[in-house]
């Protein structure tokens, strides 16, 4: 049934993509009349594969367990949602987002050299999660870094430490105007989830109407009325 397959596929992609997922080239093998002698890089893919596919029974696991309500218009409804993928992220060993987010920072910052690609390379990281400046925090510390290039007469390295004390100094200032405190941080990390997890709700939502039209249009249900989607239970369709 199409609703099924939709819900299913969705929420597929949404454990999946708490965490890293190896291309599917990497474990397609053509037919051959006798297997070579197994690699250490075959070995390495197997094992991989059968790390992330315990990962991903272990979520769907949870996800079969849990009630989870479609409806991202509730905030009820999107903190137990995050509850959930919490739970799923806790059981299965999982990044969540702001972890993934610091991964992806390290990952994608190390080796530059200055201060300024740092930061461009920190707006490309935010732009490309989806995430919004809200405050425009990335214009005042741009801001800031031309106030200290301008002093310091130089591009600002960020082996520089003096300089790049400099520039601390200038972020918490921004920090201190903007109401941003480090000891708040967890606050926003779950305000980050929250945020995220009624996005993931207005996709599932989408998904199911978009299935529920698809089959309405087969003639053995045109008479049928849609459900609400609030109504439906994603434990059926796993």
């Amino acid at each position: 049934m199409a609703f099924t397959s939709r819900i299913l596929s969705r929420s597929k992609q949404i454990v999946l993509q708490q965490d890293h997922i190896v291309p599917a080239r990497f474990f397609a093998k053509q037919a051959a009349p006798a297997a070579p002698p197994a690699l250490k890089g075959d070995e390495m893919l197997k094992n991989i594969f059968l790390e992330v596919k315990k990962k991903f029974d272990t979520a769907l696991g949870v996800l079969r367990k849990e009630k989870i309500t479609i409806d991202p218009d509730d905030p009820a409804a999107v903190a137990q949602y995050a509850k959930v993928m919490k739970t799923v992220r806790e059981k299965a060993d999982l990044f969540s987002e702001s972890q993934r987010i610091q991964h992806t920072i390290q990952t994608r910052t190390q080796g530059i050299q200055d201060a300024r690609t740092y930061l461009l390379t920190l707006k490309e990281i935010r732009i490309k999660r989806g995430l919004t400046d809200d405050l425009g925090a990335e214009a005042m510390m741009m801001d800031a870094l031309e106030k200290v290039e301008k002093e310091i007469k130089k591009p600002l390295l960020r082996s520089d430490k003096k300089g790049m004390a400099l520039l601390m100094n200038e972020f918490d200032t921004i920090n201190k105007k903007l109401g941003i405190r480090r000891e708040d941080l967890p606050k926003y990390e779950e305000q980050l989830e929250l945020k995220i997890a009624k996005a993931q709700l207005e996709e599932l939502k989408k998904d199911a109407l978009e299935a529920m039209e698809t089959q309405k249009k087969r003639e053995e249900f045109k008479d049928e009325e849609m459900v609400d989607v609030k109504s439906l239970d994603i434990r059926n369709f796993i």
